[in-house]
């Protein structure tokens, strides 16, 4: 089963990170198996200016097994990241993952998951058509621009998060690690979802 015409066009505009052999991505499933195609042709990479990065299943500490591992940041959202395998994200750090039956978003504010597509074809599809906002790339250009390429490893949070009202705009934004930019966000989910219905969160968290 090779990659469809979307898949193959996304790849020609990404830019890859490993040159190792894919490998053994979780349980196997119709969609692991898509994911392990596109991976074949090229073991993780970036796109539109790095806004939208795949992590390459090779056994790196940056690679799909590390990202997934329980002991990293998807503990700090509990039930939340169950059944899912993330493997890639946008500027921001919005997840793109696979559950049994479809590719996902996950928001890191929020731990909602919403339906993108139910192929990885599909999947590339919904990026091409519209790639500014599942990347997140007119941001991720205009931050770049004035502070310089984003390093590898790092996303682009926002100061005040999104759910709160922050702005989506470079000065709302700051380069964290990717891992940390999670864990921050993941202590933020479960503070929304433990509030009381009519009740405001303070921000910073603590705040009086």
């Amino acid at each position: 089963m090779a990659p469809g015409p979307h898949t193959r066009k996304l790849l020609a505009l990404a830019a890859p990170t490993s040159l190792a052999m894919p490998t053994r991505i979780g349980h196997a499933s119709q969609l692991v198996d898509e994911l392990t195609e596109m991976l074949l042709v090229s073991n993780g990479f970036h796109a539109f200016e790095g806004a939208l990065v795949v992590r390459a299943a090779d056994g790196s500490e940056s690679g799909l097994d590390a990202w997934n591992d329980a002991a990293s940041w998807r503990s700090d959202y509990g039930d939340l990241a169950d059944g899912l395998v993330f493997f890639a994200e946008d500027v921001f750090g919005g997840q793109f993952a696979i559950d049994d039956r479809s590719v996902v978003t996950f928001d890191p504010e929020t731990g909602a998951r919403s339906t993108l597509a139910t192929s990885i074809e599909g999947w590339a599809e919904a990026v091409l058509e519209d790639f500014p906002l599942l990347t997140g790339h007119p941001l991720a250009r205009e931050w770049q621009e004035q502070n310089g390429a984003l390093p590898p490893g790092r996303r682009l949070a926002p100061v005040i998060p999104f759910v709160l009202g922050g702005a989506f705009s470079v000065d709302n934004l700051r380069a964290v690690a990717d891992v940390q930019g999670m864990r921050e966000r993941a202590t933020l989910t479960t503070r929304i979802r433990d509030l009381p219905d009519g009740a405001q969160l303070p921000w910073p968290l603590g705040a009086a």
